[in-house]
């Protein structure tokens, strides 16, 4: 349940990135990220990144830890993977379209590797949200 709640927190929160993106920078392909898209593929990513952290928390005592370092790393690597990704012929666009989904695996990366770790031991949360 954590997982979903934080994949809810993080749609809202890709929501408004790409909002600010496509409507304050005048992003003109926003075809691919939309609210449509980020709604479905958040949630989706966070069931499997929710199964993940169970199998993690579960099977090992160091689990939470190597959950954490390994979603840190992979934040890390689809960043610099995304800096080489071509869209379109315009570079201008190009560079847009990276920041835009570099924000986007920013910002779900870090709620992975900080915010499930942390919802899921704090007990106020379990106590007034679940």
């Amino acid at each position: 349940m954590t997982c979903i709640f934080v994949g809810l927190i993080g749609t809202v929160l890709c929501m408004f990135y790409d909002l600010f993106f496509t409507e304050v920078l005048k992003f003109p392909l926003s075809a691919i990220v939309n609210v449509a898209t980020l709604i479905f593929a958040v949630n989706i990513i966070f069931l499997v990144i929710g199964a993940l952290y169970y199998g993690a928390v579960k099977f090992s005592k160091a689990g939470e830890t190597a959950f954490t370092i390994l979603f840190l790393l992979l934040t890390v690597f689809f960043v610099w993977k995304m800096q080489d990704f071509r869209r379109t012929d315009d570079p201008s666009v190009n560079i847009q379209f990276r920041y835009l989904s570099s924000g986007i695996i920013i910002i779900l990366g870090l709620l992975t590797a900080v915010g499930v770790p942390f919802l899921f031991h704090s007990r106020k949360f379990e106590e007034y949200v679940l």
